[in-house]
């Protein structure tokens, strides 16, 4: 692992993914296929936002990611 990897910019570039599945245009597709795009944009959206929210450490050499998926009030 390189010396200047940053956990942070990579919760920040997951924030940003997950913004770009939200933005991303639905492709012409019809039928089962528009059903299964749909589903891995949800997927990929909620995979990325995850990360996107996670507190993340480096120490000594082990990256940890922590995510409270506890709901919130």
């Amino acid at each position: 692992m390189s010396d200047d990897f940053d956990p942070q910019q990579m919760v920040l570039r997951f924030r940003e993914r997950a913004e770009a599945v939200k933005r991303r245009g639905l492709p012409p597709v019809e039928g089962p296929d528009r059903q299964r795009f749909l589903e891995a944009a949800r997927i990929d959206f909620q995979d990325y936002a995850m990360l996107g929210d996670a507190v993340a450490t480096l120490e000594n050499g082990i990256l940890r990611l922590e995510i409270d998926l506890r709901p919130r009030p």
